[in-house]
C-alpha cells in the first residue's frame, strides 16, 4: 500500500518537516502535490516529479525532484514553492490563533501536468502548519492611541520584547509576531495606519506614536526591560530605523528591505520635522503582466537634494541587522543599507545581502511573492525575487534574525511543538 507521511504532522510554519512516500514500485515515476486554501478561499499549490528508489520510496530530504515547481533536492520544496492558482495573490496567515494552514499532500502515479477531480491519488495526508506554539496568548491592544496585538509566550515571564512592523499595506499582520512569540519573545504586532480608528492612509510618520507603543510594551508585567527590539520590512523597516535613531528604548533593530531616508512621508517627533523626498511616480513602469514596477520612483538618495531627508543613523545607540534582497524590485535596498552602514561604527551593525532574493523576505514557509495586489494601489506591485535563492535567503535570514534578537535581548528558550 502506498503511503505518504509528513513528520511531524503538526509543526510551526517555519520548522522543517520530513516528507516520505513509501510502498511504490522501484523506479516508479510519481507526481507529488501539496495544496492549501487560505482564509479567503484562494488555493496555493506546488507539484514536483520524483522517481522512487529501489526500495519504492521517495524521500524529499534525500531524493532530487526531476521537475515541477522546482528541481533538485529541496526537503521543504512542496511547502516553500507553493504558488497561487490566481495571479497576484500573497499567502498570509491572518488568524494566527484560531487555526493552522492545512497542507494537503497527494501522490499520483506518473507525470501529471494537469490534475482534475477525476485524478485519484495513490495516497494522501494532511499537515498542520501553525503560526503560534502551544500556550501562546494573544492580547488585543487598544490603549491610548496604540492599536495592535500582543503575542505572549506561555509562562510568567518576564520575556524580552519586540515590536513588529509591516509596510505599505497597512492594517495588522501577526504571523511573524506569532512565530517570534513561539521562541520566547513578547511581541507587539503594531498597526500604524488602515486599522480600526487609525488614519486610513499614511501621510506622516508620527514617531511619538511609536514611542507610546514602546513605553506601553515595556510597562507590561510580563516584559523584561529596559530595552526592546524592533523588526520591520519595507516602510516598516524605515520606521524601525527611525525608532532606533531617536528612541533610547530600542537596543536591537532588524531592518528588512527598507529605505534609510524618508520617502513620501515626513517624520515628526517632539517638534522635530525631517522632510520627505517626493515619489517620482511618473517614472513607474508597467510589466507585461500589467503590474507596477516602482523601483525607479525613488530619487537617488546620494543626490545632495536628498541629504536633509536621511534618517540620522549616527544617533543609533543599539545594534542593527540589515537584511537585503538583491533582487528587490520595490527599491534599491542594497544601496540604502550601504549608505546607512557608512555612517555607523563597524561593531554597530551586520549586513546580510542575498543575491536573487526579492523584497518580501519573510520567515521560511512563506513562499516567494514576486507580484501581488496591495491595498490602496490601483495595480498589482512587483516585489521581485527568484524562487530558489529567495527560499534560501528566507531560511538563512530567519535563523540570523532570531539569533540576533536572542543575543541582544536574551530570550527564554523556544517552545517545542
Amino acid at each position: 500500500m502506498v503511503e505518504v507521511t509528513v513528520t511531524p504532522s503538526s509543526s510551526l510554519a517555519d520548522q522543517a518537516v520530513q516528507v516520505v512516500v513509501s510502498g511504490l514500485a522501484p523506479s516508479q515515476l510519481v507526481t507529488l502535490r501539496a495544496w492549501l486554501m487560505d482564509e479567503h478561499g484562494e488555493r496555493f499549490q506546488a507539484r514536483a516529479f520524483y522517481r522512487s528508489d529501489e526500495e519504492g520510496t521517495v524521500d524529499a530530504g534525500q531524493h532530487a525532484a526531476l521537475g515541477g515547481n522546482y528541481s533538485g533536492i529541496w526537503p521543504m520544496g512542496l511547502f516553500w514553492f507553493l504558488q497561487p492558482d490566481s495571479l497576484f495573490k500573497r499567502l498570509v496567515k491572518r488568524d494566527v490563533m484560531g487555526s493552522p494552514f492545512l497542507v494537503h499532500l497527494e501522490v499520483f502515479d506518473g507525470l501529471r501536468l494537469v490534475l482534475g477531480q477525476q485524478d485519484e491519488p495513490l495516497a494522501t495526508c494532511t499537515a498542520e502548519r501553525w503560526y503560534v506554539g502551544p500556550g501562546v496568548q494573544r492580547v488585543p491592544i487598544r490603549e491610548g492611541r496604540v492599536r495592535g496585538a500582543l503575542l505572549l509566550p506561555p509562562g510568567p515571564g518576564p520575556f524580552p520584547a519586540v515590536i513588529d512592523l509591516f509596510g505599505g499595506a497597512g492594517g495588522l499582520i501577526e504571523f511573524r509576531a506569532g512565530l517570534l512569540a513561539s521562541r520566547g519573545f513578547a511581541v507587539l504586532a503594531l498597526a500604524f495606519f488602515a486599522y480600526e480608528d487609525l488614519p486610513r492612509g499614511l501621510t506622516q510618520l508620527d514617531l511619538d506614536y511609536f514611542e507610546e507603543a514602546a513605553e506601553l510594551l515595556l510597562r507590561h508585567p510580563k516584559v523584561r526591560g529596559p530595552g526592546l527590539g524592533v523588526i520591520g520590512v519595507s516602510k516598516g523597516a524605515e520606521v524601525a530605523l527611525a525608532m532606533a535613531a531617536f528612541l533610547p528604548q530600542v537596543v536591537a533593530t532588524v531592518w528588512i528591505n527598507g529605505t534609510t531616508f524618508l520617502y513620501g512621508n515626513p517624520l515628526l517627533y517632539k517638534g522635530l520635522r525631517i522632510p520627505s523626498i517626493p515619489y517620482q511616480t511618473e517614472r513607474m513602469l508597467f510589466t507585461e503582466l500589467g503590474a507596477m514596477d516602482n523601483s525607479a520612483i525613488f530619487a537617488d538618495p546620494r543626490s545632495p537634494a536628498c541629504s536633509a531627508s536621511a534618517i540620522p543613523v549616527e544617533k543609533i545607540q543599539g545594534k542593527v541587522l540589515f537584511v537585503v534582497g538583491e533582487a528587490d524590485r520595490s527599491f534599491n535596498s542594497k544601496l540604502f543599507a550601504q549608505l546607512a552602514t557608512e555612517r555607523l561604527p563597524q561593531d554597530a551593525y551586520r549586513l546580510l545581502s542575498y543575491p536573487g532574493a526579492g523584497h518580501l523576505i519573510e520567515p521560511p514557509g512563506s513562499p516567494l511573492c514576486s507580484i501581488s495586489s496591495l491595498r490602496g494601489s490601483p495595480l498589482p506591485v512587483v516585489w521581485g525575487g527568484e524562487p530558489q535563492p529567495h527560499a534560501r535567503a528566507q531560511q538563512h535570514s530567519w535563523q540570523e534574525i532570531v539569533q540576533f534578537l536572542e543575543l541582544h535581548l536574551s530570550p527564554t528558550p523556544a517552545i517545542k511543538l
